[in-house]
C-alpha cells in the first residue's frame, strides 16, 4: 500500500548546490515505500498557499539527475515570503492544502526563517489532527544557520561553493592588481554576508600563507572605515599594492538600504554600495601612491556559480537532502537534517537531525577568535575550519554544444482542488 505523498518547498536565496539538496529528496523518496508521490511547491511557502505543485515524481530520471549540475532555484523556485505569527489564515490555508492533496511530508529547505516556518506548520498540523511530518533541509551560503559552538550543524550547503567562488575570485584579482597597480593600486571587492563574515572571510582561503597584499573586513570587524584608510595606506607604503575585501554588512553609515520580507538588507538593490562608499573615501582622503582605488562588486553570482561549485559541497548538499527524505520516512518530525564534523586529523562528516526548534532559535556569529587583532584579517583557525570545505577539483559539467546542460523540468502540474487564495501579505 502506497505512503503519503510529500511536498517540498525552497526559501530565500539560493545556492550553487540546493538542487543537490532537491535531488537528495527526490531520488532517495522513490525507493521508500512510505512516500507516495513528490510534490514541488513552486516559489517556496507561496507555492503552497497558492496550490501550485509540480509532480516531481513524474519527471524523466535525467532530468532530475540533472540537478546536480543546475545551480539556484529556476527548478522550482524560491521565495521571501514569510508567515508571520499574526497571519494565521495563511498557516490554516497551508493546512487545508495539505489535506486536499494527502500529504504527510513537509520538507522545507533553507535558512533559520524556513525551520521556524516548517516547525509551526507541524505544531499546527497536529493541532488540527493533520498527521503531518514536517522536516527541515538546511541551506544558507551565510552559513548562519545553527549555533556559535557548531553543536547543531557545523556548516551549511551552500557555503562551500561561495566560499570557493570566492577564493578563486581573489586569486585572479590578484594577478589583475599586480599587473595594473601603477594606474589602479587598490582594488575593493564587496563580499555578501549581511550581518556574519563567513563569506568575506573565504578570501583567505586564496592566501593561505599571507603572501598577497589583501585586507579583509568583516561585518563584525571592529574598524572604522578612516581605520580601513589608514591601513590601506600602510599597505600601499610597504607593497605599492593592495586589495580590500570587504563585507556588504561593513558599517560605513546610512546607505540607502531596502529590505525584503524577511526584513533583510537587500544590498544589491540598495542606492549605493558599501564599495563605492568605500572606493569614494580612499580617493577622497588620498592615497600614499600614484593611481586611484577601483571597486568590483559581484552580485547573484557569488551564489549561483556552477563551474566554481565545491565538490565537497556537492556531495554534502545530496546527503543532506539524502537524510530529510529518511527522517521523513522514519517519521521523525520537528527535525532538521544536519552535517556535523568528526574530530581527528582527517576532515570527514556524518549526517544527523537536530530539533528544529533549536534551529530556529538560534543564531550563529562569526568566532570573535577568528577575527585577527588588526580587524583586517582572520586568523589561520578559520583557514583550518574553512579550507576542507572548498574540495580539492573542479566540477566537471554537462555540456551540449559548447553550452551548460541544464536540468529542465516539465510543467506536470498537479491539479487545484481548492478554491483561488491570496497570501495574506499580498492583500491590497
Amino acid at each position: 500500500m502506497a505512503g503519503k505523498n510529500l511536498v517540498v518547498a525552497q526559501s530565500g536565496g539560493p545556492s550553487a548546490v540546493i538542487n543537490n539538496t532537491l535531488r537528495g529528496i527526490v531520488e532517495t523518496a522513490r525507493e521508500l515505500g512510505e512516500i507516495d508521490e513528490v510534490f514541488a511547491a513552486r516559489h517556496g511557502i507561496e507555492g503552497v498557499l497558492k496550490e501550485e505543485f509540480i509532480n516531481l515524481s513524474q519527471q524523466p530520471a535525467e532530468e532530475i539527475s540533472l540537478l546536480r549540475y543546475t545551480p539556484a532555484a529556476g527548478s522550482i523556485g524560491t521565495c521571501r515570503y514569510k508567515i508571520k505569527e499574526r497571519q494565521q489564515e495563511d498557516f490554516e490555508r497551508c493546512i487545508d492544502v495539505f489535506k486536499a492533496h494527502d500529504v504527510g511530508y513537509f520538507i522545507y529547505i533553507g535558512g533559520n526563517d524556513s525551520m521556524d516556518t516548517a516547525h509551526k506548520i507541524a505544531n499546527l498540523a497536529a493541532q488540527r489532527g493533520l498527521d503531518l511530518i514536517g522536516v527541515g533541509g538546511p541551506k544558507t551560503i551565510d552559513n548562519d544557520v545553527g549555533d556559535s559552538e557548531f553543536k547543531l550543524i557545523d556548516h551549511t550547503p551552500g557555503y562551500g561553493s561561495t566560499a570557493k567562488y570566492w577564493m578563486h575570485a581573489v586569486q585572479n584579482a590578484n594577478e589583475e592588481n599586480a599587473g595594473s597597480s601603477p594606474a589602479d593600486p587598490v582594488l575593493v571587492m564587496q563580499a555578501m554576508g549581511r550581518r556574519i563574515g563567513f563569506i568575506p572571510a573565504a578570501a583567505r582561503l586564496a592566501d593561505p600563507h599571507r603572501e598577497m597584499p589583501l585586507q579583509i573586513y568583516l561585518a563584525e570587524s571592529p574598524c572604522t572605515i578612516e581605520q580601513m584608510a589608514d591601513q590601506v595606506n600602510d599597505q600601499l607604503k610597504s607593497d605599492g599594492r593592495c586589495i580590500v575585501v570587504v563585507s556588504e554588512g561593513f558599517d560605513v553609515g546610512d546607505i540607502g538600504a531596502l529590505r525584503d520580507d524577511f526584513n533583510h538588507v537587500a544590498f544589491s538593490s540598495s542606492e549605493m554600495t558599501v564599495a563605492q562608499i568605500v572606493v569614494n573615501y580612499l580617493n577622497k582622503v588620498g592615497l600614499k601612491v600614484k593611481g586611484n582605488a577601483r571597486g568590483n562588486v559581484p552580485g547573484t553570482d557569488q551564489r549561483h556559480a556552477i563551474a566554481l561549485a565545491s565538490t565537497v559541497d556537492l556531495e554534502e548538499a545530496y546527503r543532506a537532502g539524502q537524510t530529510a527524505a529518511l527522517l521523513a520516512a522514519n517519521r521523525d518530525s520537528g527535525y532538521m537534517a544536519t552535517i556535523l564534523r568528526n574530530e581527528g586529523p582527517c576532515y570527514s562528516v556524518r549526517y544527523d537531525k537536530v530539533p528544529l526548534a533549536e534551529v530556529a532559535n538560534s543564531e550563529r556569529t562569526f568566532p570573535t577568535d577568528w577575527i585577527a587583532p588588526s580587524g583586517m584579517d582572520v586568523t589561520d583557525a578559520f583557514v583550518r575550519y574553512a579550507a576542507p570545505l572548498v574540495g580539492q577539483g573542479m566540477v566537471s559539467l554537462p555540456m551540449i554544444g559548447g553550452r551548460q546542460r541544464l536540468a529542465r523540468l516539465q510543467p506536470i502540474y498537479v491539479d487545484q482542488k481548492l478554491p483561488p487564495y491570496i497570501p495574506q501579505a499580498e492583500r491590497a
